[in-house]
């Protein structure tokens, strides 16, 4: 059984998208597992890093720091050109009113779905754009963005739970649009836009997939049968999926791990208004 506070979140559907083994393992049993998620490890922390630090300097930035202010805090040469890069075309064509690291959260089935955005930007009545910063150092191809859980529940949320930030008034879909801005590939973001028939029928597919979660025996999360999946996975070794984990060097956004479990164990909903980073 899932915890009563439980929250689910892009992060957990897409676990249970991915392999419902690992969303009973993480999220239900609630069990951690000291595996490495990929190698070679200091490659990968050095890169957790660099990707925690360009975050927290653009919510700093989007809060008020100047960016001479910022600039001068960098040590780091990668962090140093993704900071560039951002300044120079991350927030080309965005509304005036921002709202960096802000989560929302409405109605799915016996709990609720959050979503904890990098960046809004909107023009109340007219538009809202949701921004969300990557560091992975391969970009993946848009038909597998559009697949992507991010994608479909951060529209989807924005739309039912956004009125508070579009002046009182609801959030139409074909006022959303989603941009995923690449550090790696800043001349290449993604952009997509919505629609009121995708709306409708990403509300069925997400309702379709909780009941999915909701309706299964404790025996019934299956292992997937995708083994690439398992290479990434810090649960490989306890499903005799293989003990070495994946190359670091190869993982794009599709095959990043979860990296915000706090959204899906307990998280108070009364922060959901506002989340600092």
């Amino acid at each position: 059984m899932l915890p009563a506070d439980f929250q689910y979140s892009q992060s957990s559907l897409q676990d249970f998208a991915d392999c419902a083994r690992r969303f009973e393992l993480r999220y239900i049993k609630q069990l951690h597992w000291p595996a490495v998620e990929s190698q070679p490890i200091e490659e990968r922390e050095e890169h957790a890093v660099r990707g925690q630090l360009l975050h927290r300097m653009i919510h700093q930035h989007q809060i008020g720091l100047t960016p001479d202010e910022l600039t001068s805090t960098i040590r780091d040469d990668l962090v140093a050109e993704w900071w560039a890069t951002y300044l120079a075309s991350a927030l080309t064509d965005l509304p005036a009113r921002r709202y960096p690291e802000i989560a929302l959260s409405a109605p799915l089935g016996d709990h609720r779905l959050v979503a904890k955005y990098d960046l809004l930007a909107i023009d109340p009545g007219v538009r809202a754009v949701i921004v969300d910063w990557k560091t992975s150092l391969r970009k993946p191809s848009r038909e597998r963005l559009a697949r992507r859980l991010q994608t479909i529940v951060y529209r989807y949320v924005l739309v039912l739970a956004g009125t508070a930030l579009n002046g009182g008034v609801p959030l139409q879909p074909e006022q959303v649009e989603m941009r995923y801005w690449f550090a790696q590939f800043p001349e290449k973001p993604e952009i997509f836009t919505y629609a009121s028939d995708q709306f409708r029928a990403d509300g069925e597919s997400l309702a379709a997939l909780v009941a999915d979660i909701q309706g299964r025996a404790a025996d019934a999360f299956a292992l997937t049968e995708d083994r690439r999946l398992c290479q990434f996975c810090t649960y490989r070794s306890l499903c005799d999926r293989g003990e070495k984990a994946g190359n670091f060097f190869d993982v794009d956004v599709e095959d990043e791990p979860n990296t915000s479990p706090e959204l899906d164990f307990g998280l108070d909903l009364d922060q959901v208004a506002e989340i600092e980073f």
